[in-house]
């Protein structure tokens, strides 16, 4: 019965779409002869339109009762070295019978990138044994973590410092910028928003002190200057320089007392009035700005930190991508909320390629456990389940992927002290993790202690990880697993349970 119970396939071989290399014969002359045809055949195949079939996660040789351990840093150290593997010999020929896949073959569509190209032309043109040889021995030290890590160098989205890495350009309706002012010059740089600040000011003194010497010159001011007899509308003003002067004292209410408007004629008035609104209107604006771009919660995001990389493995049973977030100030976020992004390009099942496509992952959102109290370094976890797009990633499959996990932490600041206007103003820290900075098989050490009667966070630990016991099928293979053990478990306990039943004795 045991027998015929449904178990895994066992053959991997249907789910490639490249041919099996054949063995190499032993005879050196067919060596060249079958190197030559298996360049011609490989360049006919590449003519030819091949389908585009997806590619299904790698089956392990996960046992129930034998757990597998993943490559920890160390063993991948010593099993890939940098140079030529050691299961690669320098010249005798070996039985090639395990599949070459490229690295990028097995990906999803994603943004082009330049290095692809140079490892297809770089192993194209085979034409004897020993360039068969060394073109298995490159794809084989392709696939090492050294290699890997070198060749994956890409653009991110965002910085591990939560810098955006993305410019906009071509933007034709550009007076929108102009209809908020306020955001426009908060937004500038430091050294472009000094200079809109001193020109503000500057522009008006010598707008209103080119006003008064004009008024001054038109009414004859400047002509009789020392005569006690002239009723002047502008007094003491004799020039350019002196009504620039009574600008800068008009505006700024300085007041010495030499230069003055008079009640002689009226636009003298009117034009002092007018430069008194137009002053305050700019004091208003412009340190409001400097308050504001003073006072933004930007600098209070570089004191929230992130781990450098993040782990995979078991927690309740569960396999959960976890990382970890601390607050080195004493002062704490006020109503912190974590969430976290995917960021990953795909193609459509009718064609259509989507960049940089954003999807949600779970960090406790339906249970609360994505607010955080951020007292302490604290780990997120993401529990990989049926809804999370790491459901079917293994270990092996996540070194073939390519995305990009965003990371935002939102929080209000809290007011301390006197700072209460502080309050309220939410504080933003983002980062992100590749692909090539996820840990397979580790965890966090604990990084807090109990000391003289209070908790001790040794910061200096917080980046560090242990390896751990995991599998390293993916979370969808376990559970199709743990499934299957079920139901063998379930169908013993029938058949037992029929064994077992008492045999009812026939009545008198």
């Amino acid at each position: 019965m045991l027998a015929s119970l449904p178990r895994p396939p066992s053959d991997s071989s249907r789910y490639g779409t490249f041919p099996q290399k054949p063995d190499l014969p032993a005879a050196p002359g067919a060596l060249v002869e079958d190197g030559e045809q298996q360049a011609a055949a490989a360049t006919a195949k590449r003519s030819a339109p091949m389908p585009n079939y997806p590619s299904a996660p790698r089956r392990s040789g996960f046992v129930p009762g034998e757990p597998s351990l993943p490559p920890s840093r160390g063993s991948l150290t010593a099993q890939y070295p940098r140079g030529r593997p050691s299961w690669c010999p320098p010249a005798a020929p070996q039985e090639a019978g395990a599949r070459l896949y490229p690295l990028h073959a097995l990906s999803v569509a994603n943004i082009p990138n330049s290095s692809r190209g140079k490892t297809s032309a770089r192993s194209s043109t085979v034409h004897t044994p020993e360039g068969l040889q060394s073109r298995r021995c490159k794809l084989l030290e392709e696939d090492s973590p050294t290699v890997q890590a070198g060749k994956r160098q890409r653009q991110r989205y965002v910085t591990k410092v939560g810098k955006c890495q993305v410019n906009l350009g071509n933007i034709q309706d550009k007076k929108r910028f102009l209809s908020d002012i306020f955001t426009t010059i908060v937004d500038l740089k430091y050294r472009w928003f000094l200079f809109v600040f001193m020109m503000c000011y500057i522009i008006t003194w010598v707008v209103f002190g080119f006003i008064y010497f004009f008024d001054a010159w038109v009414r004859g001011d400047v002509g009789h200057q020392g005569d006690p007899e002239w009723r002047a509308c502008i007094e003491n003003v004799d020039g350019f320089v002196s009504a620039l002067l009574l600008s800068v004292e008009s505006q700024r209410t300085i007041g010495y007392g030499t230069r003055m408007v008079t009640a002689n004629c009226a636009e003298g008035v009117i034009l002092l009035m007018a430069q008194s609104i137009v002053g305050s209107m700019i004091d208003a604006m412009m340190v409001g700005c400097m308050f504001v771009k003073i006072s933004r919660p930007k600098k209070r995001a570089q004191t929230l930190i992130f781990s450098k990389n993040c782990v995979i493995s078991r927690r309740d049973e569960k396999l959960c991508l976890m990382f970890r977030v601390g607050d080195l100030r004493e002062s704490h976020m006020v109503d912190a909320k974590i969430r976290a992004k995917l960021i990953k390009s795909r193609q459509t099942a009718e064609g259509e390629f989507i960049p940089l496509e954003q999807s949600e992952l779970n960090l406790g959102y339906d249970t609360g456990e994505d607010r955080l109290f951020l007292v302490e370094p604290q780990i997120i976890c993401h529990v990989i389940n049926r809804h999370s797009p790491f459901w079917d990633m293994s270990a092996e499959s996540l070194r073939r992927e390519q995305f990009e996990i965003i990371i935002i932490l939102e929080g209000i600041v809290e007011a301390t002290g006197n700072h209460c206007l502080v309050a309220g103003m939410t504080c933003q820290a983002r980062t992100s993790y590749t692909e090539d900075e996820i840990l397979w098989g580790y965890r966090f050490e604990p990084c807090m202690s109990l000391e003289k009667g209070a908790f001790q966070v040794d910061y200096s630990r917080f980046e560090m990880t242990f390896e751990v016991q995991t599998p390293a099928a993916s979370a969808k293979e376990l559970h199709e697993l743990k499934e299957l053990e079920q139901q063998e478990h379930s169908t013993l306990s029938l058949y037992w349970d029929h064994l077992l039943q008492p045999c009812a004795l026939p009545g008198p």
